[in-house]
């Protein structure tokens, strides 16, 4: 059993998971996700010599709860920046799924210095994707999770639509109920599952600041094949790098690291390369 750790970073309380000891890699999960969504990569990562090392991310307890609702990617950037060095170092690789991926990306925004890489899974860069009808029909959810009133819903169902959402978005996933008993045991506690649905109501229809600008650090994104965001969108986000970026496939949906932890984490420490080199 990994102990749980707490560090201050950006003002807040976060609680971590860690494994390992080298080159730091800061793995971000999304929603509906905790730090345990890492825990087949922790381990892998650690045997390889990297210090690999899951935050819950704000709100999320038993990370803390902000007095005031911010959870614009800007601040969710910041967060990664601050645990970098509240950790101990200068620099890190990022690996970001989901909201993970949307705070990666404006970290390296904000601070590309800090960034020795950026891996992203599941999320190409916001600012490639194309507002297709089948597109807006996919990411219908950030409508619904975003109401004033989802939390209440949610818990009135008893958190089966996060059941619901995990299928939606990993289709070819045969996920058992202990697939989603963390981040349910999460979302049961005061407050929390209020704060993660805030990263919805956080959204506007304009680009974060921080992901405005071209990316020039090292780049590499996974891609489900069976994903609602195909590959193909991926690719198109090219552009969006000015320095080496890779597109890597990966069978499965959404959920892809979770669905095909021994093909994702093979391919996850081919992309990282020696901790020498990371």
């Amino acid at each position: 059993m990994v102990k749980r750790q707490y560090v201050e970073a950006n003002g807040l309380k976060f609680a971590y998971l860690e494994e390992g000891d080298g080159p730091l890699v800061l793995l971000v999960h999304g929603f509906p996700d905790t730090a345990h969504t890492w825990d087949q990569t922790r381990p892998q990562l650690a045997a390889a010599g990297f210090r690999a090392v899951s935050p819950w991310t704000r709100g999320y307890l038993p990370t803390e709860i902000p007095n005031e609702e911010a959870y614009d990617s800007d601040t969710l950037g910041t967060d990664l920046i601050a645990l970098i060095a509240a950790l101990g170092h200068d620099d890190a690789v990022i690996v970001g799924h989901d909201w993970g991926a949307s705070a990666a990306f404006s970290a390296a925004g904000l601070a590309p210095d800090k960034l020795r890489q950026l891996i992203t899974v599941a999320i190409p860069h916001p600012a490639s994707i194309i507002p297709t009808p089948r597109t807006l029909w996919n990411v219908r959810h950030f409508l619904s999770l975003g109401r004033k009133n989802a939390a209440r819903w949610i818990r009135d169902g008893d958190l089966a639509h996060i059941d619901t959402l995990v299928r939606r978005w990993s289709p070819s996933w045969n996920a058992g109920p202990e697939e989603t008993r963390e981040v349910k045991e999460a979302f049961e506690q005061p407050g929390c599952l209020e704060a993660a649905l805030g990263y919805y109501r956080a959204l506007s229809p304009k680009l974060p600041q921080s992901q405005r600008s071209k990316i020039n650090v090292p780049a590499v994104a996974f891609a489900g094949t069976d994903d609602l965001m195909p590959p193909s969108a991926f690719d198109r986000a090219a552009r969006r790098y000015t320095g080496s970026y890779e597109v890597v496939r990966m069978p499965g949906g959404h959920f892809m690291h979770r669905e095909y932890p021994e093909h994702f984490n093979r391919e996850l420490l081919r992309v990282l390369g020696t901790p020498g080199t990371a």
